[in-house]
């Protein structure tokens, strides 16, 4: 049997998969791109997508909006009828400077975790993209769309819960992920539907939600359907596929995982954030690295203090130098056996 689409708006992905935005440089238009033409939505992750621009050192936001608005039109030209997305930051600096860049080239919907997008119905205003608020808990989501509300007039148009087995980055504190490491985070969601129903009544308009973090399977994306969920988002099991925008040496970072070797590191910015352990993850838990050049990529880090830089670290990651870098990687990553293809991958989860 067959998965129900997912419907936002006028908008419809025939296969109720998004594509978690990785970043720095694993989710741009290659992976993005093939997601969408298989009737997923692809996303592209726009933290730091001029990584390899010759300018990105010395003019990083232009480098930065130069790199995803080609982006948008590759991943566009690969999927012209396709749903593609951009996974902003809203911890990042310049913010609005990317979300405005985003629209202007195109993007179908705006994902912004990593803090409270306030503003972001402000950038859009007057597009056909639409917003989807990343949250991880049932009061977040309804701070956020009443401040919404309140100040804009406006609700989401989907909103993606981000449980605790996510990868990268988590909005919760180690505590909170060891207590949700042996469940599936359904009360919550249960509650976070309640909330997101009250603004589906008072704005006329259904708006789907779907959950990420520790979606693996079939039978995983089948179970959260089951809960009342539109569906679902996923990211590495995408890391381990032909068309992702890593190197290779990532990928196979994680067809060589084991169980013991997710571990839970702590980020520059203050937050906990899951990754693989390697020589990097080791070497920085003893010793603070010589921060030399800052790129103010995310508010909450300060050069002065932070253990590593964790854009070159990303950079170094993306470009396969594996174990002088953060690798980032959802709970179940030690589960991937092999580098498959985008379409053999999305055939699996959906027929």
């Amino acid at each position: 049997m067959s998965l129900p689409a997912l419907h936002i708006g006028e908008l419809t992905a025939r296969i109720p998969i998004i594509q978690g935005g990785m970043g720095i440089g694993i989710s741009l238009s290659g992976l993005a791109g093939a997601v969408a033409k298989e009737g997923g939505i692809g996303v592209i992750s726009a933290a730091q997508p001029g990584f390899d621009e010759p300018d990105f050192r010395t003019n990083t936001i232009a480098a930065n909006c130069r790199a995803l608005a080609r982006h948008l039109k590759k991943a566009r030209e690969t999927a012209p009828d396709g749903i593609i997305g951009v996974n902003i930051m809203t911890k990042g600096y310049n913010y609005e400077v990317y979300a405005k860049c985003a629209v202007e080239n195109g993007a179908d919907i705006i994902f912004s975790g990593a803090g409270l997008p306030a503003d972001l119905p402000a950038c859009v205003e007057g597009s056909n993209t639409k917003i989807a608020p990343i949250i991880g808990s049932p009061k977040a989501c309804r701070v956020l769309l009443k401040l919404w509300d309140r100040h804009h007039h406006t609700t989401a148009d989907l909103v993606v819960i981000e449980g605790p087995k996510a990868g990268g980055h988590l909005g919760y504190t180690r505590e909170e992920v060891k207590l949700h490491e042996n469940d599936g985070y359904e009360k919550e969601i249960l509650e976070i539907l309640a909330v997101v129903h009250e603004f589906e009544e008072k704005y006329n308009k259904k708006i789907p939600v779907v959950f990420g973090g520790g979606v693996f399977d079939k039978e995983d994306i089948r179970h959260y359907l089951s809960l009342g969920l539109s569906g679902v988002q996923m990211a590495t099991r995408f890391v381990a596929t032909k068309e992702c925008d890593a190197a290779d040496e990532f990928k196979q970072m994680y067809v060589n995982a084991k169980k013991e070797d997710v571990t839970i590191v702590q980020s520059p910015v203050h937050m906990p954030g899951r990754a693989l352990l390697n020589p990097f993850v080791k070497r920085i838990r003893k010793q603070r690295e010589n921060v030399r050049n800052c790129f103010h990529c995310l508010k909450t880090c300060d050069p002065r203090t932070t253990p590593y830089c964790i854009t070159m670290a990303l950079i170094r990651a993306v470009k396969g130098d594996v174990d002088n870098a953060l690798v980032f990687c959802g709970a179940n990553a030690y589960k991937i056996k092999d580098i498959v293809s985008v379409h053999d991958l999305m055939c699996e989860l959906s027929t």
